[in-house]
């Protein structure tokens, strides 16, 4: 009964309920308990680029069609000008490909819905004078090939006789023989003047998307993917723009300030991903170490596992790559974070030491596979869950530094009065009141703690730390040594003094749980605060009270005295065990030499 901290299953539930709680008043739902403590071990953040480091906003910023580079607030046209879509062809076709390859809708209540990139295609669309509906009048779909990331784009086939493609550039050029001229008529492809714009547009942190066309069959109803593989006609180019989220900034600074690596995992352009990751100020000293996801299937496993170590973005990356990435990082020694949302992303998801579904875009299998749900899709809501877990595993460290010694000391008591053969300082129904009354009480509000200050300033703790490390066993045992001590100290006392058993073993338990009180403050964060703050933490007040209350009736109450075999004390008899909070005060800083568990995550 005095060795085994019955206890501790109950704190560490309610310490890991309440991250929990916590973390979902800052927008990250946590799917598995154990993920709380791990978020506060993450050592690598794995985030995707669209909607969580940036706003996922996107608006149409450029077009370029016909061989002409046009930005958006380039193409209205001047009252008795000309008409930029009537005199070129190619950027009114690129413009439509954007609205009828496009699975976004229109609604009365909602405006448009959809997907951002998609709503953004309709959205420049018909402020140049498209209208959507005619469009899709005189042009009814018939079947489509629906986008997934690993052939990067979608298609779409027309009553019209019409297929059109959109998607990355790399997806839809190399499907290309042609391109449209700004006259209507088709030219050989010049790739490099393609190539060459893409670039410059992506440098701007542009997404860019290309857009092709080919001729169907007469009364063809299907689409297949054998009939996209080449042969189309390119239209043209839109630079959609997604600023990155101001808190996105902070967060990064944040988590680059507490040693957490943070890498951009995106299947968009390498140059568009670099100037997003820029903006975000990632990499060291300015620079943006990037690679494509293609690096991430290199044959040798040192090369590979310098790549990851020594890379910042990683841009088109496909689903199976990510789950590369993961496994080459953990070889590293890393703790994972990785965001996902589609199907196939749930296996990285899986593999992650903690795996980060998007709450609002994501998909059920992606959710299914995560640990942690993100309802703002958001990076910095990541950054604060890290915060969150590493205030879980500081409170749970707190918990330990406090209900081990009283288990041990009372161990090391039973164990000497009966190997001395002396009468036993405290007996089993003692024991029992000290482990689950007593001490729960004064344990739980641990679990309240709130987050110290500067918390994301301290580095991870190590991959392989256990939870108890050679510091925190020496806290213990020279807590425990006092704990005895008092125990045993004051029965020899009051024995020697010709006191009876029972007022005896009253006067050691009431010692050694004033020394507990005296001792939890000092592991508590008002001993960093002042004890001017201590009105600032109810919970931990309203603990000591109950276990004040607690002890007053263990001792005075005569239903009590029966139960326990206690005796009431006097006022000199109750003065001298409040000498144990003097007592305590010395002991418990020494005990925070040994391992400083308020305020900072040790690296011991």
């Amino acid at each position: 009964m005095g060795a085994i901290p019955e206890e501790l299953p109950a704190i560490v539930t309610v310490t890991l309920a309440i991250g929990v709680n916590r973390m979902a008043h800052r927008n990250a739902i946590i799917r598995k308990l154990p993920a709380v403590e791990t978020l506060g071990s993450t050592t690598v953040i794995c985030s995707d680029k669209t909607g969580t480091f940036t706003q996922n906003r996107m608006t149409v910023r450029e077009i370029h069609a016909g061989g002409e580079g046009m930005r958006l607030d380039r193409l209205w046209p001047e009252e008795g000008g000309d008409d930029p879509l009537a005199r070129n062809l190619a950027l009114r076709e690129t413009l439509l490909a954007g609205v009828l390859c496009n699975d976004a809708r229109a609604s009365q209540s909602e405006g448009l819905v959809g997907d951002p990139t998609e709503t953004a295609l309709l959205h420049v669309a018909q402020t140049l004078g498209l209208n959507r509906q005619e469009a899709l009048d005189r042009h009814p779909r018939r079947d489509a090939i629906p986008f997934a990331s690993e052939q990067q784009f979608m298609a779409t086939l027309h009553g019209s006789r019409r297929i059109l493609m959109k998607g990355s550039v790399e997806a839809v050029l190399q499907r290309c023989a042609r391109q449209l001229r700004a006259d209507g008529a088709s030219e050989t492809l010049d790739r490099e003047a393609i190539e060459a714009a893409v670039t410059a547009m992506a440098r701007q942190g542009e997404r860019v998307l290309a857009f092709a066309i080919a001729e169907a069959e007469p009364a063809q109803e299907r689409l297949s993917e054998t009939q996209v593989e080449e042969g189309l006609t390119f239209l043209g180019l839109q630079g959609l723009l997604d600023p990155p989220r101001p808190e996105a900034v902070a967060a990064v600074a944040a988590c680059q300030r507490a040693g957490i690596q943070v890498k951009m995992v995106t299947g968009d352009h390498p140059d568009t991903a670099r100037s997003i990751a820029s903006q975000l100020n990632l990499g060291c000293n300015g620079v943006v170490r990037t690679r494509t996801g293609q690096s991430l299937e290199e044959k040798s496993p040192r090369r590979l596992l310098a790549i990851v170590r020594d890379t910042d973005v990683f841009a088109r990356v496909m689903p199976a790559q990510k789950l590369a990435l993961v496994r080459a990082l953990q070889e590293l020694g890393e703790v994972v974070a990785m965001t996902g949302d589609g199907v196939n992303d749930a296996p990285a998801l899986r593999q992650a030491d903690i795996g980060i579904a998007m709450g609002k875009g994501g998909t059920e299998v992606a959710r299914e596979a995560a640990d942690m749900l993100l309802t703002d899709d958001n990076f910095a809501t990541i950054e604060a869950a890290v915060e969150e877990g590493r205030a879980v595993y500081l409170n749970l460290r707190k918990a330990l530094a406090f209900v081990l010694p009283v288990n041990c000391g009372a161990s090391i008591t039973i164990l000497l009065a009966a190997v001395l053969g002396l009468d036993l300082p405290v007996t089993a129904l003692q024991v029992l009141w000290l482990n689950m009354v007593c001490s729960l009480t004064l344990s739980v509000p641990l679990a309240f703690e709130p987050r110290p200050p500067r918390l994301m300033e301290q580095p991870p703790r190590p991959p392989g730390q256990p939870l108890l490390t050679r510091g925190l066993v020496q806290k213990v045992l020279l807590v425990a040594a006092f704990y005895w001590l008092f125990i045993f100290g004051m029965f020899l006392w009051a024995r020697s003094h010709g006191l009876d058993l029972a007022l005896a073993r009253t006067m050691a338990i009431q010692s050694l749980v004033l020394a507990q009180m005296a001792y939890l403050v000092s592991i508590s964060q008002v001993s960093k605060q002042g004890w001017r703050e201590l009105h600032r933490a109810p919970v931990l007040l309203a603990g000591i009270g109950a276990a004040l209350v607690l002890q007053l009736a263990f001792s005075q109450l005569r239903w009590m005295n029966g139960w326990f075999e206690t005796a009431p004390l006097n006022a000199t008899q109750a003065l001298l065990c409040a000498a144990s909070l003097v007592v305590m005060v010395p002991v418990a800083w020494l005990a925070e030499r040994f391992d400083p568990t308020t305020g900072v995550v040790t690296t011991r």
